[in-house]
């Protein structure tokens, strides 16, 4: 616990101050941790990391990661980065071809959707970001009061499994006091941030925000019990890897940018 919450610390005002920096800084680490993010799943399915379709799927998740008006100001007018996109799986899809089916269907799909997966997730970190520092922070300390209410009162008051095949320690409890945890801190930033929407809105956006990132919490405990590992990767001592600690939010950003765009 010790190290979980010394590395909790140190990492977490890292990320916060480049946050708050934001600008060319910020989206190297959206960059960093989308491409880590990435090369964390290639590992999970033990596909070698330095192949041409390992790199062909890491352009992938970088094409995915950029943001418009990036790709924009590089791409000629008449391509798009839907076109590049095309380009590489059709690549990838070729490659099945090359190996004689050694590198499979199966394998080239697994890459399109981590890349995908890792890549829109960490593009919408970056967008919401954009729209302003209030806009990110409000899901950001959501997703933490909901992982903190759910573990702490799982961990008091669970009896309930939640859905012991996927994730055995989560409880019913814990999540619904996840949910309660971020309707809080929902109602206390509405009154701190100046953000331009009503209370009752930011509630209603918290909850879903609440749900959809457990529901993302175990989606990388659905994928981790499948390839038989236990964290996605070793960087961050005590919590794992980039993916255990970013799979909420990743999961959850694309839909609060939707939310608050409409």
């Amino acid at each position: 616990m010790k190290q979980r919450i010394l590395t909790g610390v140190i990492a977490g005002a890292l990320f916060l101050g480049l946050v708050i920096l934001g600008d060319w800084p910020f989206g190297l680490l959206v960059f960093a941790l989308g491409t880590i993010g990435y090369y964390e799943l290639i590992r999970m399915k033990k596909l070698n990391l330095f192949s041409a379709q390992s790199v062909l799927g890491l352009l992938l998740t970088w094409v995915a990661i950029t943001p418009k008006q990036v790709s924009d100001s590089i791409l000629p007018v008449q391509i798009g980065k839907t076109e590049v996109a095309i380009v590489l799986i059709l690549l990838l899809l070729s490659y099945t071809v090359i190996t004689k089916n050694t590198f499979t269907f199966e394998d080239a799909s697994f890459i399109v959707l981590s890349s995908f997966y890792v890549g829109f997730g960490f593009h919408f970190m970056y967008e919401l970001r954009n729209m302003g520092i209030e806009d990110f922070f409000f899901p950001l300390f959501v997703i933490w009061a909901t992982d903190s209410g759910a573990y702490f009162i799982g961990k008091s008051m669970g009896k309930s499994k939640l859905w012991p095949d996927i994730s055995p320690n989560k409880t019913i409890e814990g999540s619904i006091g996840g949910i309660l945890c971020a309707v809080v801190v929902a109602i206390i930033l509405s009154n701190v941030l100046t953000l331009d929407y009503s209370m009752l809105y930011l509630i209603l956006v918290s909850i879903l925000v609440s749900i959809f990132g457990q529901l993302g919490d175990l989606v990388q405990s659905a994928y981790k019990r499948y390839y038989g590992v236990k964290d996605s990767g070793k960087l961050l001592p005590g919590h794992g890897g980039i993916l255990d600690r970013f799979d909420s939010i990743i999961f959850t950003l694309p839909i609060v940018y939707l939310l608050f765009v409409i």
